[in-house]
């Protein structure tokens, strides 16, 4: 019996999108670390995240209208979406803008990698959290082991009255805290709506609070509106805000969630080859140790199992924005 073409077709439509989407995650998101490190030349980090959020947020809400999708929200639910926006976007993406000001993006791209760690560190030790197994631990203790071996330079810099790399390592350290303390309460406080909605509130929310804070600080004065910034603002929008979450939904939508996480070790590769291509950005061979020791763990990491027998990578996959 002849196979039917139709389905070949439709299945083969839905291969080469699949494909598309995990190109459009690994490199775009691996990307917005060098459009970062670009746009804080010439923009406060809060001019930067104002603009960028505010403007991808409401673009979100418009294709949610458009699509049909819900926006409704309960006084408890907006108050979630604020509460996670403002972690994520701001204390998160935010915080990664203040940090590549002094720190190289291809660096800053490794030190945002141990997010993982520090979900699966908080679910293992925590009571309602889910515990590890031996892998998971092996793969914990080498990534902080390479972190430190990936500041080292740093803080040798730092003994010479250089404080520039430790600052922006600090900041860097800080910000994926405040990444993992959104992703932790985007997992424990689901919401009966779009993932795409959820993620248009939160960008919105984010948005303006940075508003909020760019005026406070004036810092609106000191923004450089050059060509360059206005690239890097347009490239954030459109390639990190708006094509990479959706390649991304779309991927949890028709994939397994751990073969979704691989991005978690390909945007650091990413990151660093492009620094070095655009940015001219060189690691000392100490940093290449950190890098690797960094990326085997969060493999082991992601691929581990939970005492539940659930993939790791699930947990540390939460459907909400994206990492930078």
């Amino acid at each position: 019996m002849p196979a039917n073409p139709t389905i070949k077709a439709t299945d083969a439509q839905i291969r080469t999108r699949v494909l598309i989407a995990f190109a459009c995650v690994y490199f775009f998101w691996g990307s917005t670390y060098v459009a970062i490190r670009f746009g804080v030349e010439d923009l406060p980090p809060f001019v930067l995240g104002a603009v960028r959020y505010t403007i991808a947020g409401i673009l979100m809400l418009l294709f949610c209208l458009v699509r049909g999708i819900s926006l409704r929200l309960s006084g408890r639910e907006a108050w979630l979406q604020v509460t996670i926006g403002i972690l994520m976007l701001t204390g998160g993406n935010v915080g990664l803008m203040y940090a590549e000001r002094t720190l190289s993006s291809g660096l800053s791209a490794l030190i945002i990698a141990v997010i993982p760690l520090y979900v699966a560190l908080f679910e293992a030790v925590t009571p309602r959290g889910e515990g590890l197994r031996a892998r998971g631990w092996v793969g914990i203790a080498v990534g902080f082991a390479g972190l430190v071996v990936l500041l080292a330079p740093g803080l040798r810099d730092s003994l010479h009255g250089d404080k520039g790399q430790m600052i922006g390592g600090a900041f860097a350290l800080g910000c994926a805290l405040s990444w993992t303390a959104g992703t932790i309460i985007a997992r424990r406080f689901k919401m009966p709506i779009s993932p795409f909605a959820s993620a248009a509130w939160q960008m919105l929310f984010a948005g303006l609070f940075n508003s909020v804070v760019m005026l406070a600080l004036h810092a609106g004065s000191e923004a450089r509106w050059t060509t360059q910034a206005l690239s890097s603002v347009v490239y954030l929008i459109t390639f990190g805000s708006l094509v990479g979450y959706t390649a991304y939904i779309y991927l949890l939508e028709h994939v397994p969630v751990a073969k979704v996480s691989t991005y978690a070790y390909i945007n650091p590769i990413v990151a660093v080859a492009l620094g070095d291509l655009f940015l001219h950005e060189r690691m000392v061979a100490i940093e290449y140790i950190g890098m690797a020791a960094i990326l085997i763990a969060v493999w082991l990491v992601t691929s581990s199992k939970l005492k539940t027998g659930a993939s790791l990578a699930e947990a540390n996959c939460p459907k909400t924005e994206e990492l930078a």
